[in-house]
């Protein structure tokens, strides 16, 4: 191997590799014997670093240094492998992003020498557990990493999904079970709501080609599949398996899972893979429960985008992600990771809602509480973690005295609490003071503050000396007294030696310990030429070094082996006596748990208020309905991400989503206008709305929606291997399906990525089928201004048109008369919009004017040759006017029927069961068929005309 120092990616030197010709070769081919793993990242440590061989080294070369100068070859040139070393720190930046940021590898540490290497760590995506010390010892768990097993069932052209989950931080375990469509809609909220990381699948049922949606949803989601032999999918004895690990008694246990099937298979799998039977540390530790799929609300992986709901790496900042914003929790981890967990699992219960909302009021209304709840709170660690790391039974006294000095900050928050007078008084005092109180009773917090007091030296907490007083153990006082004897007769001699050769006490004969040598003497290497004679008579010499002159004597030999005899004993019973208050530390532990859910919670709430009190304008609290009644109405709406970014003077916009009246909008205007930002607002003030906070508007009321559908723009989203339309169709497959009229549906620029007519005829027959069959309300953000012409109806569908209500909505904008200069206004409006004005955006882009004019006097052409009529709502715009209209509303009723019809025939195409080509190819006959019928419509020939 070569011994040259490597410079990694930022100018650092890595660890050289340096193995003798007979260790490389025992090395290489251990190596060899290793299974092939291509998701494995295997690491090994050779003390001061590791080293990365192969295939991993490339990876790691080309990922994180970026570079594969840093590769080196280990052995010969026939039988050598890559290699590259990694320090201790880089090894910490690369495990967090595996761990906790890709989605695509797991990790493996290996420890040993020569040939003889054993596998010592093991870490997935969804099981960090022996990572933590690494990946958290100087940053906050930000999310709690869960992992789900799923026994999918298919029969009669209908799929049973049997799932189970398990949450090892916080040490819980879940089941459901339900019927899901070939998109696999409801399995993707489910992922998204539980923040799953890792999935546990049938190794036989993943090479099933009924599944290929389903690992299209795991990928989009961010899921790392693991395959695993179907003969683990079993539940025999799980009964007898969860009694061990489950808190409390059986009897509930068995009665929940009495309610599945399916999902025990599941179950049985996941706990053969995280192996919770294997340590006694889970024993008695874990919750059980049924997930229900309509306690939240429902959000798939591409609202979860289109709505910036989580963080995100490309972020500029922090406020430009919904999280980022509206985290301004206090405490050490717990409640971002709660904050996390509300974004994706908006609730559905209004009394739910409202108890949120009425907690917020009361910190938006009550300064005081409000500065005081926070102060407290930024001195709450993380209980969760330390809790955590108590059942894991850590042996050193951290996480007692962070816990300790938390539990002293519980009477200030209820103090705080309790000096609260307003009209939400009772609601605190009934969910907050109260559990605060009794767990502040002497049998319980109090019980373990006194055990904390009496057992730990308290008077060296504050310099970080975590230890056993030693007035807490008989024995332990004993072995303390021993202990400072002998020091004070070390002292002794110490004087002695100073005035026997004549030297100042300490500044110039130093009494030093060391691990070498134990107990020294030291004086600087001047002193030692005038005491030498002294030195070499009576005592013995240790070592000369530049420093100074290390000695002892006989005496202080002897009693520095005393000392270290008798600090031996005192620290082998202080490690004793730390594991029994450890111990019993743990007993509190469902207190701790209770506490840590009831702090964290105060703080997202707290930091609902601070977010509504801080921002550019207040928000205000919004009126919640039930989803069977009310409308959504949002005044002087705003995107609270947009309007907090520097610079930004954000124009606010009312969005009335009015039963009968204006339910569906079809919004058209130019690029750049605002048409996204609009619609993708409303959704965001929808969904703060339901997790419980006030929302960036004048006023607000929301009628609770159970799902939010987005389709972002084309090119906004794609996957790997799809085209851009065919992603379009696959998604917008999942509203038409799953959509309900308690959804809210978000379609941005439907039918762009294919031809002009294809696309338009799309929009159309899909804004018919939102309206007629879905009644979802919906935002359609547009180019195609013909579909302004839905909110008339036609003959023989005015009256479902009516009974759910279209309306047009444009984005304002302004060109100057004499320089036809466009100004954007970014104010929504009634009414349709004409023209898209994409040729005056191109001008904002600084086309070359030849292109400019070439395009102006292109559209002219199309124009005067189309002439398609635009419904306009203003009947003296002389704008509307510009093309003529050339239909009878017996060609319009005709050819929208003909328009629904070729919907309808969409809508049935199997498209999860077909490739993309298959896909394709029956869009095209279908068009093929809608031209045909066009020859004998005028309306439909003319929609034709404008391709």
């Amino acid at each position: 191997m070569d011994e040259e120092l490597t410079p990694d990616n930022n100018g650092k030197l890595l660890p050289d590799l340096k193995l003798d010709a007979r260790q490389a070769q025992g090395f290489i081919s251990f190596f060899k014997t290793l299974p092939n793993d291509a998701r494995a990242v295997r690491f090994f440590d050779r003390k001061d670093y590791y080293t990365v061989h192969g295939e991993n080294a490339n990876f790691i070369a080309k990922t994180y240094y970026r570079t594969t100068t840093a590769l080196r070859q280990l052995g010969s040139t026939n039988d050598g492998i890559s290699s590259i070393t990694v320090s201790r720190n880089m090894f910490e930046n690369i495990a967090r992003d595996i761990l906790l940021e890709r989605t695509d590898h797991t990790i493996e540490v290996y420890e040993g020498s020569g040939s003889n290497w054993w596998l010592t760590k093991a870490g997935t995506p969804g099981n960090i557990g022996s990572f933590e010390d690494v990946l958290f010892a100087n940053n906050d768990m930000q999310d709690a990493p869960v992992t789900i097993a799923l026994f999918p069932n298919l029969r009669e052209n209908q799929c049973t999904v049997g799932l189970s989950y398990v949450d090892m931080t916080n040490q819980k375990l879940g089941l459901a079970e339900f019927l899901d469509d070939g998109q696999f809609t409801n399995l993707e909220s489910v992922l998204v709501a539980l923040g799953c990381k890792e999935c546990i699948f049938p190794m036989e049922s993943g090479k099933s080609i009924e599944f290929k949606n389903l690992h299209d949803v795991l990928n989009r989601c961010g899921v790392l599949l693991t395959e695993r032999k179907k003969t683990e999918f079993k539940s025999r004895d799980l009964v007898q398996d969860l009694g061990r690990i489950i808190r409390g008694p059986i009897e509930p246990v068995r009665e929940l899972l009495a309610e599945f099937q399916h999902a025990l298979s599941a179950l049985g799998a996941l706990l053969s893979y995280v192996d919770l039977l294997a340590d006694d540390c889970n024993y008695g530790n874990y919750t059980i429960q049924k997930y229900s799929l309509d306690r939240y609300m429902r959000l798939d992986s591409a609202a979860i985008r289109a709505l910036n709901i989580l963080e995100s790496k490309t972020d500029a900042n922090k406020n430009f992600s919904l999280l980022g914003l509206m985290n301004r929790t206090c405490t050490a981890g717990m409640g971002k990771r709660l904050l996390n967990r509300w974004l994706k699992q908006p609730l559905l219960d209004a009394d739910e809602i409202n108890f949120r909302l009425d907690i917020v009021q009361a910190f938006v209304d009550d300064v005081e509480l409000r500065q005081t709840l926070r102060q407290q709170l930024k001195r709450i660690p993380d209980i969760e973690r330390l809790t955590h790391n108590l059942r894991k039974r850590a042996a050193n006294l951290l996480p007692v005295i962070k816990l300790y000095q938390a539990c002293n900050r519980f009477p200030y928050i209820k103090g705080a609490l309790e000096h609260y007078e307003g009209q939400f008084s009772l609601l605190i005092r009934k969910k907050y003071i109260h559990p605060l109180q009794d767990w502040l009773d002497k049998d319980k917090l109090n019980m373990f503050i006194d055990l904390v007091d009496t057992a730990v030296d308290v008077n060296h907490i504050e310099s970080g000396e975590y230890m056993i007083s030693p007035g807490y153990d008989e024995e332990l006082a004993l072995l303390k007294d021993k202990l400072d004897a002998v020091e004070q007769q070390i002292y002794n001699l110490h004087k002695q030696t100073a005035n026997d050769l004549d030297l100042p006490l300490d500044k110039s004969l130093k009494l030093e310990k060391g691990s070498q040598f134990g107990h020294v003497f030291r004086i600087t290497k001047k002193e030692e030429q005038k005491v030498r004679k002294t030195l070499n008579t009576q005592f013995i010499v240790l070592e000369t070094r530049k420093d100074g002159v290390k000695f002892t004597n006989t005496k202080l030999k002897k009693l520095g082996d005393q000392y270290q005899k008798i600090l031996n004993e005192y620290t082998s019973r202080q490690k004793h006596l730390v594991l029994r208050v450890v111990d019993t530390t743990a007993t509190f532990s469902v207190i701790f748990e209770d506490s840590a859910r009831l702090l964290s919670e105060l703080d997202v709430l707290l930091s609902f208020a601070d977010l509504t009190v801080c921002s550019p304008v207040p928000y205000v609290r919004p009126e919640i309905t039930g989803s069977e009644e009310g409308d959504i109405m949002l005044e002087g709406c705003r995107h609270p991400c947009v309007e907090a970014q520097d610079g930004v003077n954000f124009i606010s916009n009312d969005c009335n989503l009015v039963r009968g009246k204006s339910w569906l909008q079809i919004i058209t205007g130019p690029n750049m206008g605002g048409k996204s930002t609009f619609i993708r607002q409303v959704g965001v003030n929808v969904l703060m709305a339901q997790i419980g906070c006030f929302v960036p508007c004048d006023k607000a009321s929301v009628s609770i929606r159970d799902c939010i559908f987005a389709r972002v723009g084309a090119g906004d989203c794609q996957l790997r291997g799809v085209s851009t339309f065919m992603q379009e169709m696959l998604e917008t497959a999942s509203i038409l399906k799953g959509a309900s009229d308690k959804s809210l549906v978000i379609i941005d620029e439907l039918g762009r990525g294919t031809s002009t007519y294809d696309g338009f005829g799309l929009a159309w027959a899909i804004c018919e089928h939102l309206v007629q069959i879905t009644r979802a309300p919906t935002l359609f953000a547009t180019h195609f201004h013909e579909l302004t012409a839905l909110s008339q109806g036609t003959h023989d569908d005015s009256s479902s048109m009516a009974a759910v209500g279209v309306a047009n909505y444009h984005v304002g904008a302004h060109i100057d008369p004499s320089s036809r200069k466009l100004t954007m206004l970014y104010k929504v409006e009634p009414g349709a919009c004409d023209q898209s004005f994409g040729i005056h955006v191109a001008e904002f882009a600084n086309f070359p004017e030849s292109v400019v004019a070439l395009a102006k006097r292109k559209a002219a052409e199309l124009e005067n040759s189309a002439q398609l009529p635009i419904i306009s709502d203003n009947l003296n715009d002389e704008a509307g006017t510009k093309r003529i209209r050339m239909c009878g509303s017996d060609d319009m009723a005709a050819g929208a029927a003909r328009a629904r019809r070729f919907l309808e025939e969409f809508a049935k195409m199997p498209l999860d069961q077909m490739d993309v080509k298959q896909a394709m190819q029956n869009v095209s006959r279908l068009t093929c068929e809608l031209e045909k019928d066009a020859a004998e419509n005028a309306w439909l020939r003319q929609l034709f005309l404008t391709s």
